[in-house]
């Protein structure tokens, strides 16, 4: 039985890795793309609200998860529950470690990040990228420090939902492009778009609930 798993999880990883490592021009150019925009944006408002050395809203683990959710999105790391519950929970999780044992950085620097990944694996919302931001809180600035909770909030949850946003709109721009792979309706909707494409070509402009068509 755990030989049979194994050769199933390297015939998967296999997959992945060949699927994502295909050199399809159009389609890194849509994951260039979708990554630029999306840190663009975070980057954006960073400016607007923030000064240069209160970089408190662009984390670097943002950097780690675009690479997974607009460069490798058939992986089931980069999928939305472990997109947002990694990086939230991972949150949580550093921000409570910080406030039990804030003074003692050999501690709290790496139970933030074990919590972290054991919290994920219970949860199934791995994402790697969410062990950085359990140890941000951390590590980071006293200007980090001093959001508490709030952090979770933002610049996680908020920073989350737009690189999420973003990717939803580029990862499905193409007919080999499905973002979220595990999702139905993604799958409904771009089948439905692709047949209204071909509808139009064929000049019928409109299906009567009977299934008839109408030229």
């Amino acid at each position: 039985m755990v030989k049979k798993n194994l050769k199933r999880s390297y015939r998967i990883t296999k997959y992945v890795i060949y699927k994502e490592t295909l050199v399809d021009f159009k389609e890194k150019f849509w994951s260039f793309l979708g990554a630029f925009i999306g840190i663009g944006i975070i980057a954006f408002i960073q400016s607007l609200s923030l000064p240069k050395i209160e970089n408190i809203f662009l984390i670097g683990s943002f950097g780690a998860s675009s690479v997974l959710i607009y460069g490798a999105i058939q992986s089931p790391l980069a999928q939305p529950r472990n997109f947002i519950g990694g990086h939230v929970l991972s949150a949580f999780v550093g921000v409570t470690v910080l406030k039990v044992c804030p003074d003692i950085i050999w501690i709290s620097a790496p139970l933030a990040v074990s919590l972290a990944i054991i919290v994920m694996q219970f949860t199934k919302t791995l994402h790697p990228p969410g062990g950085a931001t359990a140890l941000i809180p951390i590590l980071g600035s006293e200007k980090i420090t001093s959001l508490g909770y709030y952090y979770v909030f933002s610049p996680v949850l908020t920073g989350v939902l737009i690189l999420l946003f973003i990717a939803l709109i580029f990862n499905n721009m193409t007919k080999n492009r499905t973002y979220p792979t595990n999702n139905t309706f993604t799958r409904r909707f771009k089948t439905k778009k692709r047949l209204a494409k071909i509808l139009v070509k064929l000049g019928v402009k409109e299906t009567t609930e009977a299934g008839t068509l109408k030229n």
